[in-house]
């Protein structure tokens, strides 16, 4: 409304007191909404300077909640006598994000601890906005047919759910931590069981620089290295188990010294079928060897339905987008411009095709996969690193055992008491 004011009263807009305003109110509605905040400000470009500044905060530094709320949440979850279990616990919160806040405490064993806490009322929240989100969807999909956002909406209803249920994250921590055991420069929490609950989540407290300061402060060796951590800390579990991390904004991990990675926060996490795996990478050759049957076959299996000659030339432009610092043997940035705003132009160009074509439904898999590689892409942009990606890549693809993935997968969720993808899960009835 401040700035509608001031466009119809010709007066020039505040931007900084408008970012930070909005920055208060993004916080202090917490949710979905601020979620969509934190990836906006992760993206080089793509809102102005200010906005970008500002929105930065939430991904590790939104307004927290007070010690009245701390002291219901710690006692409803671990009983009235919560704080004879820690030895230090502080009243303020070290870090505060969209769905909880975080305190860094000391246990009775003298180790430092950081204590996630979930919002109040957060279910009913979220349920809220999912509400609404289907509202705005539907209205989307009259004016606009270029994507049917339905099978968007099902697939982040369903992760944005699972993200409320501490209990499951914690057992998507462990099995972060056994994937990435071989990751020396990757580096997972583990989980304190005995001051965890439904709606409190506590693990070993990792130190590090937040990437955004590390990108500006580290040379270009540290960058570089920096870099390859966290493209094997997302690739790694994806190649090797077919799981991903689909949270991939900046308050979710940090950096050492030695430019190593600090994974944090596995609420939002994806496992895919052995053969959605497989289509990634069968995608991948196709596009190297322009080869357009396979192509089809490789978007078949990511979930895309009726691909048309001019549907495959479509995703071709996107997948071409994604896939192309991979396909040449040299080093390279992941892309020519240090902007977001080109992929935004690549986004503009398939989405006028797709509106000219009739539409696509896009698949649920597809949902966490391109926003991984999107919030991915965008911190190499922020690091400047040019890396031979072709052999990074081939490092994971060329050691990739499809026969043996089902099994392997398996072996890891159902250790952590997570349901493997196509079986049916005891506690809910779904697959």
């Amino acid at each position: 409304m401040r700035m509608a004011g001031s466009r119809y009263l010709g007066r020039e807009a505040d931007h900084e007191r408008n970012a930070a305003d909005l920055k208060v109110a993004l916080g202090g509605l917490k949710g979905p909404l601020m979620k969509a905040a934190q990836i906006l400000a992760t993206i080089p470009d793509a809102l102005p300077s200010d906005y970008a500044r500002e929105l930065a905060e939430l991904q590790a530094n939104a307004p927290a909640m007070g010690w009245a709320f701390v002291r219901r949440r710690m006692a409803a979850e671990l009983g009235p006598d919560w704080q004879s279990k820690y030895a230090e616990f502080p009243r303020e919160a070290s870090r505060a994000a969209s769905l909880g806040q975080v305190h860094a405490a000391t246990d009775l064993t003298g180790r430092k601890v950081a204590s996630k806490l979930q919002y109040p009322d957060m279910a009913s929240i979220v349920a809220a906005d999912l509400k609404q989100l289907k509202l705005a969807f539907a209205v989307y999909r009259r004016y606009d047919p270029a994507i049917d956002p339905s099978q968007i909406h099902d697939e982040l209803s369903e992760r944005l759910l699972e993200e409320l249920d501490y209990v499951r994250e914690a057992r998507n921590t462990r099995l972060y931590g056994a994937m990435l055991t071989g990751e020396d420069h990757v580096h997972v929490p583990e989980v304190v069981d005995e001051l965890s609950g439904s709606r409190l989540l506590t693990t070993t407290w990792l130190e590090g620089q937040p990437m955004a300061a590390f990108a500006e402060a580290a040379d270009e060796e540290a960058r570089k290295t920096a870099a390859l951590n966290m493209f094997r800390a997302w690739y790694v579990p994806f190649y090797g188990y077919g799981v991903i991390h689909g949270d991939p904004h900046l308050g979710n991990y940090s950096v050492n010294e030695d430019a190593s990675i600090n994974l944090y926060d596995f609420g939002c996490i994806r496992v895919f079928p052995p053969s959605f795996v497989e289509g990634v990478i069968e995608l991948y050759h196709a596009l190297r060897t322009d080869d357009r049957d396979r192509a089809a076959h490789a978007y078949g299996r990511w979930g895309f339905e009726n691909i048309s000659n001019e549907l495959l030339d479509t995703l071709n432009i996107w997948a071409g987008f994604l896939y192309k610092p991979l396909m040449e043997d040299k080093v390279q940035r992941i892309q020519d411009s240090d902007s977001g705003t080109y992929g935004a132009s690549i986004a503009s160009k398939v989405h006028e095709q797709l509106r000219e074509i009739g539409g696509v439904t896009p698949p649920r898999e597809f949902v966490l996969m391109d926003r991984a590689a999107i919030g991915l892409g965008s911190v190499f942009l922020r690091l400047r690193a040019e890396l031979n990606w072709h052999r990074v890549f081939h490092e994971l693809i060329d050691a990739f055992d499809l026969d043996g993935l089902p099994a392997r997968q398996s072996e890891f969720l159902l250790a952590q008491g997570l349901t493997p993808p196509g079986t049916v899960s005891a506690d809910t009835g779904k697959l």
